[in-house]
């Protein structure tokens, strides 16, 4: 990560609170976020209605929740966690040779931002499908798109296979999801399909190395996920919080490496018109242990147009959002993680309706 310094520094309202540490520098951890159960599904013909009830109250109540007995292979989950974790062993100069930039926001970067501070991590981004459709840019009259692949490195020499071995598989767990969720609003379970025709759906590889001041500094600041839902596995050393939609206090998630961890992102909270919550998480981190974890995040294609879904507007229900371009949004959210910017990045709250 090279010398911290003062782009690392957040703002004291947004520095983690220190009180919350027990004395092995660990924050202490909650229960809280609802854990979910997926076996039944192992039965074709089983219930879901007890499943998707608890869907339900989890996305209302936190729009985060962990999944168990989900179905993908450990085994697999293993290797790619092997796999991450030779790639960020390599050095400096051999990473940068899948550098990201500008134009392509896929491959290696060691300098995103979040709300224009920089995060305190390294990452290998990829997207689910090689290649990807994507505007050009963000202007909304430009109707040029622009094809774009990913970045393979040539170490591990085995990385681009288990990165796309494991991204078949997450992406069903994330279609399975949706299904669920999808059935837990009332509607049928594929009222969401066609919206991923040709989805711009991508996977992260994150790495939260030491940091000598993790008062002061975040591993990933707070901010919602744009896209619709995210999947993500992390190993056992901990360091997600999310702000509870109660009161926004900052709580602590306990790990499980054998369990997803799913949160609602701002597609899903403007397509239920605000009935499903898409929460603040950050990352703290600290001074003896690094962390590894891997979203993937379910994007829809870029023609589509985000607005709040006819099943949720009435009279006494009105629009809480204006439509809005996911392609564009996606190209403008891009280029504001890249680098710092003048202006603040690009969020829902821009669509809010008057």
């Amino acid at each position: 990560m090279g010398v911290f310094d003062e782009a690392f520094i957040q703002a004291p309202e947004h520095r983690p609170k220190t009180h919350l540490r027990n004395t092995n520098d660990d924050f202490i951890l909650s229960k809280e976020i609802p854990t979910i159960d997926l076996s039944s599904l192992q039965d074709p013909n089983c219930d879901k209605t007890a499943l998707t009830t608890e869907i339900a109250e989890a996305c209302m109540r936190w729009g985060f929740f962990q999944v168990t007995n989900h179905g993908l292979s450990l085994d697999l989950k293993r290797r790619v966690e092997k796999t991450m974790a030779d790639f960020f062993s390599l050095t400096l100069e051999e990473k940068r040779r899948v550098k990201r930039d500008e134009v392509n926001p896929m491959g290696y970067h060691d300098g995103e931002h979040t709300k224009n501070v920089r995060d305190w991590k390294e990452i290998f981004d990829f997207f689910l499908q090689d290649s990807t459709t994507v505007p050009a840019s963000t202007v909304p009259e430009d109707t040029e798109l622009r094809k774009l692949t990913n970045p393979w490195p040539q170490n591990p020499s085995d990385f681009r296979e288990v990165c796309q071995e494991y991204a078949k598989e997450v992406e069903k767990l994330a279609f399975k999801l949706l299904e669920l969720i999808s059935i837990s609003l009332g509607l049928s379970a594929d009222r969401f399909t066609g919206y991923f025709n040709d989805q711009t759906s991508f996977l992260r590889f994150n790495r939260y190395p030491p940091c000598p001041n993790p008062e002061l500094a975040l591993g990933v600041g707070r901010h919602t996920d744009a896209g619709v839902i995210t999947v993500l596995a992390q190993d056992n050393v901990g360091g997600l919080q999310v702000s509870r939609r109660s009161d926004g206090q900052w709580i602590s998630v306990k790990p499980n490496p054998d369990a997803f961890i799913i949160n609602i992102g701002n597609c899903m909270q403007v397509w239920t018109n605000d009935k499903y919550w898409s929460a603040e998480h950050r990352v703290v981190v600290n001074t003896s242990k690094e962390r590894f974890s891997m979203p993937f995040f379910l994007f829809p294609s870029h023609e589509v147009n985000i607005e709040p879904l006819e099943e949720f507007i009435s009279e006494d229900n009105p629009p809480c959002y204006k439509k809005y371009n996911w392609g564009k949004f996606f190209a403008a959210r891009n280029r504001s993680d890249y680098k710092k910017l003048k202006v603040e990045s690009i969020q829902i709250d821009h669509f809010k309706a008057a």
